[in-house]
């Protein structure tokens, strides 16, 4: 179950530098229809295009450096985009809304931003919400999507998850270490209402769609999926990984024993060597 000593460490975990090599990247706003100027960093500079999803809050370079500075070289035929969602990061404005539609908003967003890119057939790894939001994008628009590689999602949202997330709702009752890490991107005011915004959101689909986030559209998958999973995830709960095995049931599965929620940042070179051999159709 989620504390919130277990969500400052992910935070935490998130800004880590990591010791990587770095390669060559650009960062530009993206007019995109229906969500403005969108914040992207590009590195490679190959044919194929991998569109990298973060989770709740999350921004490319938080939640996906060692990705941005790595998998260029892994993937030499690939150019690397990291998106910023709407609302998230450097993509403001707009003011982030969430509603009971946001996943979906979040992955027509996408969509939209590969197509003003010229990129329209891409393929997704998508972490946590960006999990959420990659599934439905590759449900919804299964001739847009080549390949999905997903980690530390679930189609849906059970009791106990709510009450977990209800009771780390209200920051101010965190750590400053634990706070510190989104404050230097939202500040503290701001990083505040858009969390509590964020829990008050999930928890709804709870109330109102039986938890229901993207049950189906994972029916609607035609891509080859890889799942990844950190064993010791606190932030999911265990039964979301045979849920999706069973309903993508061509699915690649890879298990990290002692991962958590950040299997990408804890062990980036392992991760991203399996993801590139996915990709790359080894």
């Amino acid at each position: 179950m989620l504390s919130g000593t277990q969500l400052g460490r992910l935070a935490a975990g998130r800004l880590l530098p990591g010791l990587v090599a770095r390669h060559a990247h650009t960062e530009r706003k993206v007019r995109v229809k229906d969500a403005g100027d969108l914040h992207i960093v590009e590195s490679g500079s190959g044919s194929r295009s991998l569109l990298l999803m973060p989770g709740a809050l999350g921004s490319a370079w938080t939640d996906f450096k060692p990705q941005i500075e790595q998998l260029p070289k892994l993937l030499p035929d690939h150019t690397i985009i990291a998106w910023d969602p709407p609302g998230y990061g450097k993509s403001v404005p707009p003011q982030r809304k969430f509603g009971l539609e946001f996943f979906r908003e979040d992955a027509e967003a996408a969509v939209n931003l590969m197509r003003a890119l010229n990129r329209p057939r891409f393929s997704v790894l998508g972490w946590s919400d960006g999990g959420i939001t990659a599934l439905i994008l590759a449900g919804r628009h299964a001739d847009a999507v080549e390949k999905l590689a997903i980690w530390g999602a679930g189609a849906y949202l059970n009791a106990d998850e709510v009450k977990a997330l209800k009771a780390i709702r209200d920051v101010a009752k965190w750590s400053p270490r634990m706070r510190e890490p989104m404050e230097q991107v939202y500040g503290a005011e701001r990083f505040a209402q858009l969390w509590a915004e964020w829990v008050d959101a999930a928890c709804a689909f709870y109330a109102l769609r039986d938890g229901d986030f993207c049950r189906t559209e994972v029916g609607q998958v035609k891509a080859p999926t890889f799942i990844l999973h950190g064993k010791k995830d606190p932030m999911i709960a265990a039964e979301h990984v045979p849920w999706l095995k069973q309903r993508l049931p061509l699915a690649r599965y890879h298990e990290f024993p002692d991962g958590k929620h950040n299997i990408h940042l804890r062990y980036a070179a392992e991760f991203n060597q399996l993801v590139a051999e996915f990709f790359e159709g080894k």
